[in-house]
């Protein structure tokens, strides 16, 4: 449900009118329409597509406004002017309990801070007791306030690709003690970013379990060691591990609720309601009669639907399309048939081409696109015209010593600042694939930019669409709709880079690009073999943006291909008509 994201944003207007001093009638409108949104339960989605905002207290026509534009475009404009009108710090410093847009206002006019430090220090000045209202009392107030913040968002969340191996080995140390052993939350979910890592098991010696889970040789410090539960700190990133060991009657039922989300398992029990049934980590129950929870089939066939795969779990409409039959088959491991974006050594990769060849043909693999980087990328070993010439002729080479796997002569070419490509047409034509991607200019024209090089019939494949870097950085100043938008009108595929601080797209640009039936490509972004694994991660992005086998370029073999430049005719009208 988006009932949080929107009274998130109603929220943040009404601060920054508060700091703005605007009328305090107004001010108080958008906190009512926030909060009544928050706390109700059903879907505002569904209210606004059945025309029924009006059923919600406290959204007039300003803010019914409001949401409509937000549905069909995915932003507020008025939220987007009055961000303009203040520091961009703002929105972060009044999420500080005890601050506040008066107290800030106050704090911005006399000291001009911006910033959390700018803020730690004005604390420290004497000067602050004459502003009017401020105290000794409120001053400790926001510090305190300060302090909670700064460790709330030290809690970092770790990133899938860091959690993943880790929880891995996990489970596998504790398979000998454990008849049924998975993890949960968010990590089960296979989100790009974990919070709390869970572990939940059912085992015929249940004295036995925490012992061994406490002895784990990567262990650096036990915190909590029980009947039932135990949790552990690893050396490995200093990340704590949760194990929870249920009866295995209850083991079905209890992987359904830790897996979540919230959202999903709210809808949940929204439905085992409406059948006068409970729903809960211990089973199904009818009364006091329990009905099911044995395994998380049971589960789910109480409401008559399959097992929703946990990538879906979101509430984004799985639970309705499981009712009518019509979830989709995701794309599985065994569906990929290859990777586009490796880079050997005649670039910025640390295996030779042969090496690359190899290890694609250990995975099974019918194709494997090698993807150098182009001239202008020189601090990444970027090929001449000449290098590139070279490379192809050593692709030839190899592929007539291995002729069981398709090697794809591939380039991830620069989009350069005026939106053409780094290598001449008559170069990108020796190609088999062209992955356009921006590596400078991150806030110069980038939309328009990637517009522009959709529009040479050689490219392919747009890389990391969005730039971003989970742990640093957010990515290009790009608008990423018009991007989906355009690849949908000219048969660009776009990629899912699936190396772990990329997973670019992200699953819910995957879901959009799936509206549009643009084709999807993982990339494993591969600079050494050992690289090839991120395709998992890359293919849970994709499972998460609801994709089948038929939507992802890694589906097919070689020959049957539906690559851009193969149906280039089907696409020149629309390259004309927007380019």
């Amino acid at each position: 449900m988006k009932n949080s994201e929107i009274a998130d944003i109603l929220d943040e207007i009404a601060d920054i009118l508060e700091f703005k001093g605007e009328n305090v009638f107004k001010i108080s409108a958008y906190r009512k329409a926030s909060r009544n949104i928050r706390e109700f339960t059903e879907d505002i989605e569904q209210l606004w597509r059945n025309s029924e905002l009006s059923k919600i207290p406290g959204i007039g026509k300003n803010i019914s406004d409001h949401i409509d534009e937000y549905f069909k475009t995915g932003s507020i404009s008025k939220y987007k002017e009055i961000l303009q009108k203040i520091p961009k710090t703002f929105v972060e410093l009044m999420k500080i309990q005890n601050l506040g847009p008066k107290t800030l206002k106050l704090l911005y006019d006399r000291f001009k801070i911006q910033t959390i430090d700018d803020l730690k220090n004005v604390l420290q000045k004497p000067e602050v007791l004459t502003l009017p209202g401020m105290g000794e009392k409120k001053i400790e107030n926001i510090r305190q306030g300060l302090e909670l913040y700064i460790s709330k968002k030290a809690e970092q969340r770790i990133s899938l690709g860091v959690a993943l191996p880790i929880v891995s080995e996990i489970v596998e140390y504790m398979k000998p003690v454990c008849k049924s052993i998975s993890p949960c939350g968010s990590l089960r979910r296979m989100k790009e970013t974990i919070g709390d890592i869970d572990i939940l098991c059912t085992s015929q010696d249940m004295k036995n379990v925490i012992k061994r889970f406490v002895e784990y040789p990567g262990t650096s410090r036990v915190i909590a060691e029980g009947d039932t539960k135990g949790s552990i700190i690893v050396k490995e990133k200093s990340l704590q591990i949760d194990l929870r060991v249920v009866e295995p009657d209850s083991y079905g039922a209890a992987l359904q609720y830790f897996t979540g989300s919230k959202q999903h398992n709210i809808k949940l029990r929204t439905l085992a309601k409406e059948k006068g049934l409970k729903i809960s980590e211990y089973g199904v129950f009818k009364g006091e009669k329990k009905i099911a929870g044995k395994t998380e089939q049971d589960v789910y066939e109480v409401f008559k639907m399959p097992v929703i795969p946990p990538e879906l779990r979101e509430d984004r409409g799985e639970i309705e399309q499981a009712l009518k039959g019509e979830l989709p088959e995701l794309v599985e491991l065994k569906d990929i048939l290859g990777d586009f974006h490796v880079h050997s050594d005649f670039s910025d990769g640390s295996n030779t081409i042969e090496e690359i060849v190899k290890k694609s043909i250990s995975l099974g693999y019918k194709f494997v696109g090698i993807a150098d980087h182009s001239r202008t990328s020189r601090f990444a070993g970027g090929m001449s015209v000449e290098k590139l010439i070279e490379r192809n002729m050593k692709i030839d080479e190899i592929a007539r010593r291995y002729p069981q796997i398709k090697i794809l002569k591939g380039g991830e070419v620069d989009i350069l600042g005026d939106g053409t490509l780094d290598y001449p047409d008559e170069i990108l034509a020796q190609l088999d694939f062209v992955i356009g991607s921006i590596h400078q200019g991150f806030h110069k024209n980038v939309t328009e930019r990637m517009i522009k090089a959709m529009g040479n019939p050689y490219l392919d494949i747009i890389g990391h669409p969005t730039g971003r870097l989970i742990s640093r950085r957010e990515g290009y100043d790009v608008d990423i709709d018009k991007v989906i938008e355009y690849a949908g009108r000219t048969g660009v595929s776009l990629e899912i880079n699936a190396y772990f601080d990329r997973l670019d797209l992200n699953d819910i640009n995957v879901l959009k690009a799936r509206q549009k039936n643009v084709m999807l490509v993982i990339g494993t972004d591969a600079h050494h073999i050992n690289m090839f694994e991120y395709i998992k991660l890359g293919l849970a992005v994709a499972r998460r943006g609801w994709l089948e086998k038929r939507m992802l370029l890694n589906c097919y073999n070689p020959a049957q291909m539906p690559l851009r430049r193969k149906n280039l005719v089907k696409y020149i009208p629309d390259m004309i008509k927007y380019k």
